[in-house]
């Protein structure tokens, strides 16, 4: 897994990184997954969850530090898995995040952002906002390089204002003591059954935070930012997530919580449920604002890192080669691919199959990504430090464990990956080598934009 280090270029940098990171992963997730689980779980076991979410993800973006480290190449779970496992696993990894890491969550906070915005008074309908948004997003991000940086940095900064904010009302205005409301579906003893489960909705508020390997070929210095870019961004994430989740469970109780139950008719999050209660409905619309702003950051980043997956693929030949770019331009093909994939998710499936599919189908690939990079350790392929080593053990022990309850749950969540199995079979039968990817270096692959 080692490569020559790329040369000294402009390009991103640590914070437009950390930026990256924090962007993608505040989205819809952790404004509507307490709703859910609160009707299975007491408040220490949600927090619990949270806290066992939180360490999955920083274990994770440990393990992906050291991947970054070893190699400074764009591409994410696809170009990992093909180095270390096989190229038709990589296919399958790069295809699932075209499809799950990048258009699906696009999808739901784009029809979030609809409902929100209806909530605000807006008459237009929510999927049509919603796919007004996906289209002016995609737009922004294919005009310029610059567009994308100075928009995607306004967006992040206003986000975790907004956010921060939120949490300081909560925490001075609402209640501080130790909520002692119980779930409506309490069992006694520890529920671990429902506890697994709560990691499908979990890991999706989480995803995100392996987001700066997309595009590490078009930072400045990679192996050093990249992984810095990970672990901040998603450590600062996840206390503003433990943050967010003590404020709900402090002041709703379950009848309250289960306000998302019916998302699709009342249009709220829980942020606006809490602060319409302490602070009356005008201050609860004013937080269904600053969830729109939260999503449409969301959205920018994921507009602007998810095609370069799928640029790569095209450059390998697994993808039509037509669709690659060519040296020094934008992925405007996968842009449109994007969009696309996003607005038919959009149109054809339900928020809550695409939050329990994607989050499973993730965490998947994640969890071979850090098997790989255990294996290629122990061949001498990859260096291991002794802390991002029993960061990956760990996160491929807990991974595991969601991932074997997932099989069992719901065996049919497996039909996701047999259609991507076929389709990357077919893909490597009829694949031939790339003379693009073979005349271009890999630090190379991808334009750069300029410095934000």
């Amino acid at each position: 897994m080692t490569a020559t280090p790329p040369p000294e270029r402009h390009g991103l940098g640590l914070a437009s990184g950390i930026g990256l990171v924090a962007a993608n992963m505040i989205g819809a997730g952790v404004l509507l997954s307490t709703g859910f689980l609160a009707q299975h779980m007491d408040p220490g076991v949600i927090l619990s969850a949270w806290v066992a979410g939180a360490g999955l993800a920083l274990c994770g973006a440990l393990a992906y530090s050291e991947i970054a480290a070893n190699d400074g190449r764009s591409g994410g779970e696809y170009a990992y898995l093909a180095r270390s496992w096989h190229p038709v696993i990589g296919s399958m990894a790069g295809m699932a995040s075209l499809v799950f890491g990048f258009a699906a969550p696009l999808a739901v906070d784009a029809y979030a952002v609809g409902e929100f915005a209806r909530t605000l008074g807006s008459p237009v309908a929510p999927r049509l906002l919603a796919g007004m948004a996906l289209v002016a997003l995609a737009v922004a991000h294919a005009i310029h390089p610059r567009v994308s940086a100075s928009t995607q940095n306004l967006l992040v900064a206003v986000k975790g204002g907004l956010l921060a904010l939120f949490v300081t009302v909560g925490l001075f205005a609402g209640n501080t003591s130790w909520p002692t409301w119980t779930a409506p579906d309490h069992t006694d003893g520890f529920p671990w059954g429902p506890f697994l489960e709560s990691q499908y909705w979990i890991a999706f508020a989480f995803s995100g935070w392996n987001a700066a390997i997309y595009a590490a070929a078009e930072f400045r210095r990679p192996r050093r930012d990249v992984p810095r870019a990970l672990l901040i961004g998603c450590g600062m994430v996840a206390v503003l997530y433990l943050a967010v989740n003590w404020v709900f469970v402090a002041n709703l109780d379950p009848a309250e919580l289960a306000a998302v139950m019916s998302y699709e008719d009342q249009r709220v999050t829980l942020a606006h449920v809490l602060l319409a209660k302490l602070a009356g409905p005008a201050m609860g619309k004013a937080v269904s604002v600053a969830a729109v702003l939260a999503l449409v950051s969301a959205m920018s980043a994921m507009t602007m890192l998810g095609p370069h997956v799928g640029a790569v693929m095209a450059r390998d030949g697994w993808l039509p080669r037509w669709l690659a770019p060519r040296r020094g331009k934008l992925p405007l093909a996968f842009v449109l691919v994007q969009t696309v994939l996003a607005l038919g998710l959009l149109y054809g499936q339900s928020l809550l199959a695409l939050v329990e599919r994607s989050g499973a189908v993730l965490l998947l690939f994640s969890w071979l990504t850090v098997v790989g990079l255990l294996a290629d350790g122990v061949r001498g392929r990859a260096r291991l430090r002794p802390v991002p080593t029993v960061a990956s053990v760990l996160y491929v022990t807990g991974a595991g464990a969601v991932l074997a309850y997932s099989v069992l749950a719901d065996p049919l969540g497996l039909a996701w990956l047999a259609v991507l199995s076929v389709f990357a079979g077919l893909t490597w039968w009829r694949r031939e080598p790339s003379p693009v990817a073979a005349a271009v270096p890999a630090h190379e692959s991808h334009p750069t934009p300029p410095a934000p």
